[in-house]
């Protein structure tokens, strides 16, 4: 058995009293508070200063809290943050087109194939409208209509426009904004801001987060830093996958090292694979670019309807064409959500109607949009995302459709946390990509960033003060205490031992092996016999790796191939719970698609008389150990999923 289960422990949610519509409030109402005067007197340390932490520990600041604040990047602005290009979520209803707070909602848990908390999905969409004003009056220069009202659009898996975006450029725009509020808390002394430097570990005393160790990646330095409460707020573990959307840089350490301090890991196997995204072009690429899913609202997805067709697409008439996502969701079209979209790409590329070079891609094609609005309209909407296609492939998106393919995206998985977005291990707080709540088993386009300025804005700087008022008086945190010790000793124990190891392959060789054997195994689809294979095959290679990896002989000074070879022994750890936590739920909900599960037409079947639980993993001595949180929905029924 790969897995035990723990029955007689129940995670505790904290999910407030009363109506669904009235449970923020009514936490808000009862939060214990911490007086201006005495705030000085707490210490937080906030790991990554992309969208959620940025926000996060500018907000806190604000309030009058010290902050200290770490990131790997050369500044906060080149957080992975600016990649999100198409848009955030946001209820306004300024379109007047049935929006609502309830029906944002509910596409946000029917889009998570209800495996989502009702409570915190809830939340998000309240939040929401808030974050607008917000962000206009940080200056984001969000796309306007020419009375002047701010323009939406429609992302996947919605029948209503409520994203707002800045061209192609939303997530960048968004963390300018953050950025420039960290960077005046810095100013006034009450931010202290560290770049290049990395969180190695966690350090805990009696079960409660006392701070982190960290290392300078310029000088190999090895330091201490102790705080009242540690909020993580690293991102997700996409570029486990090796090829992915995601940065190079982009890891999961920072979880995984608290998880082996105690954090519970919840639904790691809820990995999104985002279905526009440039076809790979060769084993020579280390990474794959995204192109915005808003470029769904204008294009229309499709391939030859005959096999292994080597015409160019404009010598393809409209009869041999099948615009399959037209053909199967209706209802949706070429915005059905990302997990559905994903599927129906490769089941076509699969089948072998894909194009390009490799045959490994489906067309985007622009030509019906233009025709109808116009190149100046397009140009408007997408111009700098045609582009960036056209200076990566050569080809003019204008007068050709694209060329797009499913790549590995975005963690719905993270770590476990509360309503309050607390771990279970007392004083660790988790934001943003970094933990799994909000979007269940698949997350709908735009609430990536909605998610990280809700979590940074508006709800950590309510639950962690109350966490901190619990605490009582603020004492400093002894950093030379054997708990800080013990953890720094363990630290540079594991990177000397990386280095001894003295083999004579690549850090990047390993990480591209892992990637391979998790698309194929644990990637758009799983079954019970490749993910039994991907876990004994992750187990050899995690083996070789620590008999043959190869890393320049230094520890001080610059040196990426030992910082890669960190976060890459992790993903060999993650790698093979991803496999166990996909192999443990015998059920299809949202990018979680086990061939064993599904109905008559190919679409996910799901299973709630046994799966509608939220899966926590703890660390066992030899298998990890299975907690269930049971969802309960009481405003909602779960229903088959249809875009059709």
């Amino acid at each position: 058995m790969y897995y035990t289960t723990d029955t007689a422990t129940t995670p505790f949610a904290k999910i407030p009293e009363g109506n669904l519509t009235e449970k923020w409030s009514h936490f808000k109402d009862k939060a214990r508070l911490i007086g201006p005067n005495n705030r000085k007197n707490y210490h937080i340390v906030v790991v990554g200063t992309g969208l959620s932490g940025a926000s996060a520990a500018a907000s806190l600041a604000e309030q009058g809290y010290r902050v200290t604040t770490f990131c790997f990047q050369d500044s906060p602005r080149r957080a992975h943050s600016v990649a999100a290009q198409g848009g955030v979520n946001a209820m306004k209803n300024y379109k007047n087109d049935g929006d609502s707070v309830f029906r944002m909602f509910y596409d946000t848990l029917k889009g998570g194939d209800f495996r989502a908390r009702e409570a915190n999905v809830y939340r998000l969409a309240e939040c929401s409208a808030s974050l607008i004003d917000q962000a206009v009056a940080q200056g984001v220069p969000f796309a306007r209509e020419y009375s002047g009202y701010l323009n939406n659009r429609s992302f996947g898996g919605v029948q209503v426009s409520r994203t707002f975006y800045a061209r192609g450029q939303t997530g960048q725009q968004l963390l300018l904004g953050a950025y420039q509020a960290l960077m005046r808390q810095v100013h006034l002394g009450r931010v202290t801001a560290y770049t290049r430097h990395e969180m190695l570990d966690l350090v805990t005393e009696n079960g409660v987060a006392k701070g982190i160790v960290v290392r300078n990646l310029d000088t190999g330095e090895i330091s201490r830093h102790g705080a009242h409460a540690v909020v993580l707020a690293s991102g997700g573990f996409g570029k486990i996958y090796y090829l992915s959307t995601l940065a190079m840089g982009c890891n999961g350490s920072a979880i995984w090292r608290a998880h082996k301090r105690g954090a519970w890991a919840s639904c790691p196997s809820w990995t999104q694979i985002h279905p526009t995204c440039l076809p790979q072009s060769g084993s020579h690429q280390s990474k794959l670019t995204l192109m915005s899913e808003s470029l769904r609202n204008d294009g229309r997805i499709w391939t030859p309807l005959t096999k292994n067709d080597t015409r160019p697409p404009g010598a393809i008439p409209e009869e041999e064409r099948d615009y399959y996502l037209e053909r199967k969701y209706p209802s949706y079209g070429n915005l059905a959500p990302r997990d559905i979209a994903s599927r129906a790409a490769k089941e076509r590329i699969d089948a072998g109607h894909g194009v390009g070079p490799l045959k490994n891609a489906v067309y985007l094609d622009f030509k019906d949009a233009i025709a109808s609005q116009g190149k100046a309209a397009i140009a408007k909407k997408y111009g700098n995302l045609f582009s960036m296609y056209e200076k990566i492939t050569g080809i003019n998106a204008y007068q050709q459709p694209m060329m797009i393919s499913p790549a590995a995206h975005f963690s719905m998985g993270g770590l476990w946390v509360d309503y309050e977005l607390s771990s279970n291990i007392s004083g660790l707080f988790v934001i943003g990509e970094a933990n799994f709540s909000d979007h269940g088993a698949n997350r709908l386009g735009a609430n990536s960033l909605l998610q990280a300025c809700v979590d940074g804005y508006y709800i950590l700087p309510q639950t962690l003060p109350h966490y901190l008022a619990l605490l009582g008086k603020g004492t400093q945190t002894d950093t030379q205490s054997q708990a800080f010790e013990q953890c720094e000793k363990e630290v540079r124990t594991k990177l000397t031992e990386l280095i001894q190891i003295n083999g004579s392959k690549t850090v990047d060789h390993f990480h591209r092996e892992l990637g391979k054997i998790l698309y194929d195994k644990c990637g758009l689809s799983r079954n019970e016999k490749g993910l039994i294979a991907a876990i004994e095959a992750i187990r050899v290679l995690r083996e070789a790796f620590y008999q043959e990896l190869k890393i320049p002989q230094t520890v001080n000074g610059i040196n990426e191939e030992l910082e890669k070879a960190g976060r890459v022994a992790d993903y060999l750890e993650i790698g093979e719970l991803m496999c166990v936590d996909a192999l443990s739920r015998e059920e299809s909900c949202g990018a979680h698609f086990r061939e064993e599960y599904q109905t008559s037409d190919g679409e996910a079947k799901r299973n709630d008389r046994d799966y509608a639980f939220i899966s926590c993993w703890n660390r066992g001595e030899k298998t990890p150990v299975l907690i269930k949180e049971p969802l309960k929905f009481a405003y909602t029924e779960p229903t088959e999923r249809s875009y059709k």
